[in-house]
This record gives structure tokens, sequence and C-alpha cells, in this order.
């Protein structure tokens, strides 16, 4: 099978998951990925914990379908190491520290003087201008910055994304940014510099917030499960001691909900609810409606009602639930992957391009691919055993 980037070479001297991230889903349409880790521990993301058969669940997730090179970037010989790897690749990606990649010899100018086709990315957490071009940048700590922990959790505390949403958002940015930057090339020969940032990617998935606050001069209130200003949307009590998420999102629905779900078409006429604005502002006093609707029945019996009138409903899954789930079976989305560990269960990417498989090579262990590599390079056993007994890779 033909996938959309095979022949393209990756270096990746990246870690934990804004990095990683994107370059997995570049490895598993085709590119291969040559990853970077520190001879020994490796990627910091592998130490965080045990819990997928001895390796870490961070880890496993942003990083199979990769070859693992082990390689001290401060050692006097891994810049040749680093210079002739990259002179065979079409992407650089790195997310070092500020300045670290500079510092190294491989920034932007200096590699792209030599290989004008090279796409060179950058993540980072703020960019290298600005005065925040310096600070160190971790997920938790980029919400903060971006306001998201302002909008979200309940009207007494703030709380964080459960996921890393700033490394997903930058990995993200960074994927279809080296995408677009590699089509670009296809038509003028000239490679890229991509500067992609965690504040930045993060920023613009805080669009509702931003523009709300803006332009109307107070931020969305914090609504624990419940939507800020769509009212009902989240989470609602039913009398067998379940919970049932919905949402309405307009009038033709409200009306539906009343008849058909709550069994009180009075309340569609009542003024506190008769538009969005107004259900809003009795929010609590709607909220007071369903809750007496609704602890007449079973979690299934709402179900089954909100589905007959065709209102938007979903069941609170555990991740366990979620990892069962009967449309990820139904769709085919699990594949087997390798690992150091055994073999794993892994959801495909969600491309789902037709004709396409994505690649789900094995998860590798720290250094596999190194004489390998390294031999591709010109490298003799004995010129790797020394290297190795120096401590460079």
């Amino acid at each position: 099978m033909q996938r959309p980037l095979d022949g393209i070479t990756v270096v990746a001297l990246e870690q934990v998951i804004a990095g990683p991230f994107a370059t997995r889903q570049l490895a598993e349409l085709g590119a291969r990925v040559i990853k970077i880790e520190r001879p020994g521990g490796g990627d910091a993301a592998r130490g965080y914990d045990r819990t997928v058969k001895g390796l870490s669940s961070h880890f496993v997730w942003t990083n199979r379908s990769k070859e693992s090179l082990s390689l001290d970037a401060k050692h006097p010989e891994a810049k040749q190491i680093l210079c002739r790897l990259i002179e065979r690749a079409d992407v650089f990606v790195q997310n070092l520290a500020p300045g670290a990649a500079d510092r190294l010899g491989l920034g932007a100018a200096e590699l792209r003087a030599k290989q004008p086709r090279l796409v060179w990315c950058g993540i980072s957490g703020y960019g290298p201008s600005g005065p925040y071009a310096e600070k160190k940048a971790y997920d938790l700590l980029v919400q903060c910055e971006a306001g998201l922990l302002s909008v979200t959790g309940t009207p007494e505390a703030a709380s964080k994304a459960g996921i890393p949403v700033a490394d997903i958002a930058a990995g993200m940015y960074a994927f279809s940014a080296i995408l677009a930057a590699l089509l670009r090339r296809e038509r003028t020969g000239e490679g890229a510099t991509l500067d992609i940032t965690m504040f930045e990617a993060l920023g613009e998935w805080m669009g509702f917030p931003s523009y709300f606050t803006a332009y109307g001069g107070a931020p969305p209130p914090r609504c624990g499960a419940y939507h800020a200003t769509i009212v009902p949307y989240g989470p609602f009590p039913t009398g067998d001691g379940g919970t049932v998420f919905l949402s309405v999102q307009n009038e033709r629905e409200f009306a539906r909900f009343c008849d058909r779900v709550l069994g009180d078409g009075s309340l569609k006429d009542d003024a506190r609810f008769s538009s969005g604005p107004a259900r809003l502002q009795y929010r609590d006093a709607l909220h007071a409606e369903i809750a007496r609707a609704f602890a007449k029945m079973g979690l299934q019996e709402v179900i089954d009602r909100l589905e007959a009138a065709d209102i938007a409903n979903a069941r609170l899954n555990t991740m366990r639930e979620f990892w069962r789930h009967p449309q990820l079976a139904a769709r085919g989305r699990w594949a087997r992957v390798g690992s150091p560990g055994g073999e794993l269960d892994a959801l495909k990417p969600p491309f789902n391009l037709d004709g396409l498989e994505p690649r789900m090579d094995p998860i590798p262990a720290v250094g596999e691919h190194t004489r390998a590599v390294l031999g591709e390079l010109g490298y003799t056993a004995a010129e790797i055993d020394r290297l190795a007994a120096d401590g460079a890779v």
C-alpha cells in the first residue's frame, strides 16, 4: 500500500507530548520518523508511569511507528551525527527548551542555509520572540496563561482540562503546518521554517470565550459540566441514580423536549423559557423542572425518550466504558501494535482517508534502531562501539 508520506524522512529531536504527537501522525501517513533520545532513559515521557505492561501510557500513546536513535545531543560528536542525519531528511522537528536548538547548531537559519528544501519545525511554549521567549512552558501552565482555567470548573474552583490540551493543540498545528509546507515544497521547491507555539495554538481554541469576553464585557461563567450560555445543556440526574447529559440547541428542539420528554407542553410557552437568553436567565428554574420530571424515570427511559424526540444526549462513560465502547468496535477502530512490553491494543488514528491503512508499527525501545541508523550513515560496527563506550549513543 502506498501512503501519502511514503519516502518522506523526519528527524525528531523531541520529548514528552507536543513534538511526539505531531510526528506520530506523520509516521502513520507513511513518513519514516527517526526519534532522537537520550542514551539510557530516553524521552522523559518514558518515565511518567508504568501502567501499560511496564511502559508509560503517555509514551505508548505518542510514539508508535518510529525508530529510536539514542544520542547525547551535547556530546562533541553528536552534531556531526545529527547533521549527517538531517542532510538526508525532509523534515526536522524539535521541541527542546527555549534556545536549545540554536545552541546545538540546529537552528532554522543554520540548517536551512545548508538545505533550502528542509522543512524545519520548532515547537515551543511561547515562541522565540517576545517577553515570554525564554519562559519554560508545561501544559497546565500554558492552560493558565491562555485563560482556559478561568472558564473551566465550577463557580467555586477553577479546573484544568483532564488531558494535555495545550500539547495536543500544538502537536496538531505542527502536524498540519508540516503537511502544508511539504505540499508547498512540491510546488515551489522551497522548504519552510515553522514556529509553532503551545500558547498560540491553545489561544486559537479559546476563541468562543475570548470573543464573548472581549465584546460582551464579562467572561462566560464557570458552570461545571453545564454549558455557560446554552440551557439546557449538561448533566441531569434520573430517578434510578443515573445521570444523562443532554443538549437542546434551538426553539424547535425545546418544544419537542417539553412535549415528548418532560411530558409538559406548557413549559415551552412559559415566558421564563421562551428563548435561549430567557432560559439562561432562569437556568435554575428550568433545571428544577427537568429534575422533577426525570425523578420519575430511570436512565434508560429518559434516553429512549430523548432519542425518540431527536434530542442529543449521552451517558457519562468511565474510561473503561470508553475503551469498550460499542461504536469503536463496530467501526473496526482497534489495531494491535508491538512494544517492548508485548502486543497492545491501540486506536487507529482518525484520518479515515479512503484507501489508506495507517501505519501501526511497534513502539520502540530506547535506542532500538541506533546501530541500524548509524550504519546507514556509514559508521562501522567498531565506530559505533566506540561511540557507545564514550556515551555518545
